[in-house]
C-alpha cells in the first residue's frame, strides 16, 4: 500500500513539473499585452464589446475590438540580434482573421527563427474613436514604437523589425509603411515608427474607387469620403524614396481585391528606386493564408528566400 502511495505521489509530481514547464513555454511563446495605457481619442461606449468567434479552442477572428493588444511569439532558439515581424491580419476593418493570419503567421515565422508581433487593432468605428480614418494607424504606430523600443527585451536588432500584412491588413501595413512619421496622436516618444521592411500578402492598397475593396474603403473612410481622404490613404500615391524594403504576393484571380492594388504599388516602388519584388501568382483566389491549393501555395517559400537575401 505504502508502494503504492508513494508511486502515485511520483507521478502526482512529476504531472505537475510537466504541466508547469508546459504553461510556462506557453506563456514565453504567447504573451498578450495591452498597447496602450491610455488610448488615444477614445469614446467609451459601454454596450461595444469585443466579439470572438471560437472553434476548437481556438479564436478565429475577433470583431468590436476596443482593447488592442501585441500577442508575443519568440522562437524556440531566442538568439540575440534577431528579426521582428508584427502581423497585422485582415478582414475588411470589419473583423481580424486573427488565426489565419495572425496566429499560423506568427508560428511560421518562429520557425525561421524570427519573433512574431500579432497585433489586434481596433476596427474603424466612430462609437468609439474620434476619428476613425486614423485609429488603426495609431495602434500600429504605437506597436512599431513599443517593439522597438523593447527590443533588447526580448533579444531583437532594433533595425531588423518588419511588418506583414494580408488584405486589409496589408492595407494598414501599407499605411503604416507610408504614414509612419505622421502625427497621429500626442507622444512625447522620440521612438521611430518606420518599419524596417513590408511584406503584404494580398493587400488592399488603394482606396480609389476603381481598384479599392469597397467594404474596407467604406468601413474605414465612410460612404462620402472626399476625394482628398481617398488619396491620402490610397498608398501608392504616398511612396517615397524612404518608403522600406517591400515583398509583395497576389493571386491574378483575386476578385475580392484585384492584383493592381500591389501592381501599382510595386511600380511607385519602383519608380522611387526602393527595393522590392512581386510575386503575382495566376491561381489562389483572396484569403489563401500561408497558402492552400493552386500557384499560390508555396508563396511562404518564396517569402523565406527574400528575407534571407536581405539578411532578415
Amino acid at each position: 500500500m505504502k508502494t503504492l502511495k508513494t508511486n502515485y505521489l511520483k507521478k502526482t509530481a512529476l504531472f505537475f513539473t510537466l504541466f508547469i514547464g508546459i504553461t510556462t513555454q506557453m506563456m514565453a511563446q504567447n504573451q498578450i499585452i495591452q498597447l496602450w495605457k491610455t488610448i488615444p481619442d477614445e469614446i467609451k461606449a459601454p454596450d461595444y464589446k469585443e466579439n470572438e468567434s471560437i472553434m476548437d479552442g481556438k479564436v478565429q477572428s475577433t470583431s468590436l475590438v476596443t482593447v488592442p493588444t501585441l500577442s508575443i511569439f519568440l522562437p524556440k532558439e531566442n538568439k540575440p540580434n534577431q528579426t521582428a515581424v508584427l502581423i497585422f491580419p485582415g478582414g475588411g476593418y470589419q473583423h481580424l482573421a486573427i488565426d489565419k493570419e495572425g496566429t499560423k503567421v506568427a508560428q511560421w515565422l518562429n520557425s525561421l527563427g524570427i519573433a512574431a508581433f500579432v497585433v489586434k487593432y481596433r476596427l474603424p468605428n466612430d462609437k468609439i474613436m474620434k476619428n476613425k480614418n486614423v485609429g488603426p494607424l495609431q495602434d500600429a504606430q504605437e506597436a512599431m514604437r513599443y517593439v522597438r523600443q523593447n527590443a533588447a527585451k526580448y533579444n531583437i536588432d532594433a533595425n531588423k523589425i518588419g511588418i506583414i500584412g494580408f488584405s486589409a491588413g496589408g492595407h494598414l501595413a501599407s499605411t503604416l509603411a507610408t504614414h509612419y512619421d505622421e502625427k497621429v496622436y500626442e507622444s512625447t516618444s522620440k521612438i521611430s515608427a518606420r518599419p524596417d521592411f513590408s511584406l503584404l500578402i494580398y493587400p488592399v492598397i488603394s482606396m480609389q474607387n476603381d481598384i479599392t475593396h469597397k467594404g474596407s474603403q467604406i468601413s474605414l473612410l465612410g460612404d462620402n469620403a472626399s476625394q482628398a481622404l481617398i488619396d491620402s490613404f490610397s498608398n501608392e500615391k504616398k511612396v517615397t524614396s524612404q518608403t522600406p524594403p517591400t515583398f509583395l504576393i497576389h493571386a491574378t484571380d483575386d476578385k475580392t481585391v484585384l492584383p493592381e492594388n500591389s501592381i501599382n504599388y510595386y511600380l511607385a516602388l519602383k519608380k522611387n528606386n526602393v527595393p522590392a519584388e512581386l510575386h503575382i501568382y495566376e491561381k489562389g483566389g483572396h484569403g489563401f493564408g500561408l497558402g492552400v491549393k493552386d500557384t499560390s501555395k508555396f508563396w511562404t517559400r518564396d517569402c523565406e528566400e527574400w528575407l534571407k537575401n536581405h539578411n532578415y
